[in-house]
């Protein structure tokens, strides 16, 4: 710990623990101490920490290339590229390989800008979308974007859930709309029935794109292989990060082929892009995601991980909310939540946070029922230690 506080970039907020070792959905300190985790890596570990299918790969592909530039070909990347192709919404044909979710969507609105020659982007009150220039001019948190302005001119903020608001918004330099189906840093709000189809309906009429940033939701996360398979909405362009490659760094931005052929030779490219480890760790990770079926894997267990935080809703009065889909979830509390997030790390627990009141759950796709049990009794040993100290007049009243 003190040598990252000393020569790290003082950039995150830290809980009080160093982990060194993690399997499935266990992760062990420094110490031995063993946690569940309900972080997952902010959902990048969706195959459980070191999968065997997964360094099994990252080990073969290591041992025989490691990086190749896109200037040349790959066997590595072209497998990736199939399978990604294979599992994409329909239509969605070309790919775009990068190294984060920011990268993903930076790629996306140049994509936007190329393609439509229109400036203007409409996202989303609530919206995250990353903290490069271009991301952040689409992400809404006044936190993250006041300390870096100006920032890339031409985006406009309307009300998440409303497609009336977006037809306001639009005018004749409008290129894309962007939206995550479930705004995650935002909190874990699901797109209200009929919302995406509106929006698709909306830019089809006006001529504007529609991208979708699913960095955070896609390989199964809701339940389903994309979250916009709830709703059976497909984008013009598709965003993707975070669990592609079982934990090593890679991200993708897909597009319609009549889209995608808009960017030319050297308009949008990337050193490490699609580099054959991390190609090679995405494949591996994408056969075990569909191998072992784990969105409807996902889909169970989260119906029973948010039964059970509604029942501690209806519990303790301190719990405002339970929202999200498959093993997406959140509890909204009345008060801030730190001293829950650090209370549970001294019980063996992991979290994740959105703002100050929101607990937020991205566990591996792998974790267990009896995990999930495990969780939701230590979260009510904490909800209730909570309400004790922030309601005292009224608990056994």
């Amino acid at each position: 710990m003190n040598v990252e506080n000393k020569l790290g970039a003082s950039v995150y907020w830290k809980l009080p623990v160093t982990i060194v070792r993690g399997k499935g959905a266990k992760l062990w300190d420094i110490n031995g101490n063993e946690y569940v985790d309900c972080m997952g890596g902010y959902g990048v570990s969706i195959v459980g920490h070191s999968n065997p299918r997964v360094v099994e790969a990252i080990s073969r592909q290591a041992e025989k290339l490691i990086t190749c530039h896109g200037s040349m070909y790959n066997d590595a990347r072209a497998e990736l590229l199939e399978k990604l192709v294979k599992i994409a919404p329909s239509g969605l044909d070309r790919v775009f390989l990068c190294n984060t979710g920011t990268e993903s969507v930076e790629s996306a609105l140049k994509l936007v800008r190329k393609h439509t020659g229109k400036p203007d982007i409409i996202a989303m009150v609530g919206s995250y979308h990353g903290k490069t220039m271009g991301a952040l001019s689409a992400t809404w948190g006044v936190r993250y974007r006041e300390p870096f302005e100006p920032l890339v001119p031409g985006f406009k903020f309307v009300p998440f859930g409303s497609p009336e608001k977006v037809v306001e918004a639009m005018t004749d330099r409008t290129g894309a709309v962007i939206v995550e189906p479930i705004q995650g840093e935002g909190g874990i709000h699901v797109a209200p029935e009929g919302y995406l189809k509106g929006l698709r309906e909306i830019c089809d009429q006006r001529g504007v794109l529609l991208v979708f940033d699913e960095v955070q939701t896609s390989f199964g996360r809701t339940g389903r292989m994309w979250a916009s398979d709830h709703w059976g909405v497909v984008p013009d362009i598709l965003c993707v990060a975070k669990a592609i490659a079982g934990g090593v760094p890679m991200g993708a931005m897909l597009a319609k082929d009549g889209i995608m052929s808009s960017f030319k030779t050297g308009d949008h490219t990337s050193t490490f892009g699609g580099n054959p480890l991390a190609c090679a760790a995405a494949s591996a990770t994408i056969d075990f995601i569909i191998e072992n079926h784990l969105p409807e894997r996902a889909a169970e267990l989260g119906s029973y991980f948010k039964d059970g935080l509604r029942a501690l809703q209806a519990k303790y009065r301190i719990v405002r909310e339970v929202r999200g889909l498959g093993l997406m979830l959140a509890l909204e509390s009345r008060f801030e939540i730190q001293n829950i997030l650090l209370n549970a790390v001294k019980k063996g627990l992991l979290m994740l946070y959105c703002g100050r009141t929101v607990l937020r759950f991205l566990p591996p796709l792998v974790i267990e029922k009896e995990q999930i049990t495990q969780t939701l009794s230590l979260l009510d040993g904490l909800l209730g230690e909570e309400e004790r100290v922030r309601l005292p007049s009224k608990v056994g009243g």
